[in-house]
């Protein structure tokens, strides 16, 4: 079964894939030219996502859409397991959001037009005022009443585990005092691990948990810590037992 679901990805997904890419990228990019961003921003990607589990015959699991409130804007935290990861949550999430991705996305062809296009975030680390100029774009998303996603680990694990979690996602939370809400990625590791097989797609359920939101216990210091702390350890509670505790991340 292996090699035969290897021949349906080459020679069957691999094609549709490439055409479902192009007519995203143009989709989004004339979609949010044309007018309503927000719409056109998210849409497409999430059809594109969607498709691409379904036509790798992916199972997913969504738990905990219940915790969620209509309207109400929040920063989504997950762990980053893969590549894989971004189809989950874009394509079974259900709820418009901008991404802060890293600034080497851009260059991608297609994907990092449309994805500025779609004013998801770009996280330059060159200096500190590049750090808070895009903190300050992501602010004015969140001011809109959008939700964001982060992935506060800042890059894909290489064992499957959790490594640190840095406060920038907490601190724009606290800023505008709004709801932290964890995601929990199960699965995602073993369909695309970072260290394995660059171009192979490898078959595994998937499931996200969406958490309990964490409302801000005030302003400052204490709030922050409270909602990254709180954050790690129920994204951590609900891994795979295998892939609990903390193991270092080496380009983190």
């Amino acid at each position: 079964m292996k090699y035969l679901y290897r021949l349906y990805q080459l020679f069957i997904f691999l094609p549709i894939f490439l055409v479902l890419c192009i007519l995203t990228s143009l989709s989004t990019c004339i979609g949010c030219w044309l007018g309503d961003g927000h719409f056109w921003g998210y849409y497409p990607g999430k059809i594109w996502s969607w498709l691409v589990v379904k036509l790798l015959f992916i199972p997913v699991k969504v738990e905990g859409r219940e915790h969620l409130v209509e309207n109400q804007s929040y920063v989504f935290v997950a762990n980053h397991q893969g590549a894989f990861d971004i189809f989950l949550i874009y394509g079974f999430l259900n709820r418009n959001f901008k991404w802060m991705m890293k600034k080497a996305i851009r260059k991608i062809p297609l994907v990092g037009v449309a994805c500025e296009y779609a004013h998801h975030i770009f996280l330059d680390k060159s200096g500190p005022k590049k750090i808070r100029k895009s903190y300050e774009q992501a602010e004015s998303v969140l001011k809109e009443g959008m939700s964001l996603v982060v992935f506060p680990e800042g890059a894909r694990t290489f064992t499957g585990h959790m490594g640190v979690f840095r406060r920038g996602a907490f601190m724009l939370a606290d800023e505008l005092q709004l709801p932290v809400c964890p995601l929990t990625i199960n699965g995602s590791f073993n369909i695309k691990p970072r260290m394995k097989d660059l171009f192979w797609v490898f078959w595994h359920p998937m499931k996200l948990t969406i958490h309990e939101p964490i409302e801000p216990i005030g302003k400052g210091t204490d709030n922050i810590k409270n909602q990254m702390d709180k954050s790690y350890e129920v994204i951590m509670s609900a891994l795979e037992p295998k892939y609990q505790g903390f193991v270092e991340n080496p380009d983190q």
